[in-house]
């Protein structure tokens, strides 16, 4: 299996699990992940925040961990990476702001190339214009987004995920099993156990 190499597209309070598990597993298995933020350079941190479902009408929010950079965003080159990833937390609902990020996404899903996003993740894919064809899931309340941007959004269990194309979706962090199995599919990964 050659190596892949995979760009995160991440902000401050990006949620923790979302960025991380994916992160470290993609890396025990040989991929090379490099995280980049709008405005932060390799070796600077974004902040993150773990949430949670306690039964309350939405996920609690509290501090998570600081995550490490390890690319420099102003230095990024789509075309030197093989897939995309983007996790949710509150970081989608600014860095799809940034027109550099959507141009990148862009890039990503004119060139049919492996895209993960998972809970709010698919804020930013609706934001580039890119989900006209897909089905798509995320985290409930962004759902609109995604009808909106021009996929078709559906509810499934939150421990479940969607592949639509080279487009994997799931509504939040409990889907990682699933979530990171079907992009590691896309990504042509194989593990032998």
């Amino acid at each position: 299996m050659a190596a892949k190499k995979i760009l995160f597209l991440v902000g401050d309070f990006v949620e923790d699990y979302e960025v991380m598990v994916p992160f470290q597993a993609l890396a025990a298995v040989g991929h090379k992940p490099e995280a980049v933020c709008p405005d932060k350079q390799a070796g600077d941190t974004v902040r993150t925040a773990v949430h949670d479902f306690e039964g309350d009408q939405t996920y609690s929010e509290k501090p998570g961990h600081n995550f490490m950079l390890n690319a420099t965003f102003d230095e990024v080159d789509p075309a030197d990476y093989d897939a995309l990833l983007i996790p949710g937390g509150r970081a989608p609902e600014y860095i799809r702001l940034n027109p550099r990020v959507l141009e990148i996404v862009r890039h990503f899903a004119d060139a049919g190339k492996p895209i993960a996003a998972i809970c709010h993740g698919p804020q930013v894919l609706a934001a580039a214009g890119v989900l006209a064809g897909y089905t798509c899931t995320a985290y409930p309340a962004v759902g609109p987004d995604v009808t909106i941007g021009g996929g078709e959004y559906v509810e499934i269990p939150v421990t479940d995920a969607v592949v639509s194309g080279n487009l994997v979706t799931a509504p939040a962090w409990p889907a990682h099993p699933q979530w990171i199995a079907k992009f590691l599919e896309l990504l042509g990964t194989k593990i032998e156990l």
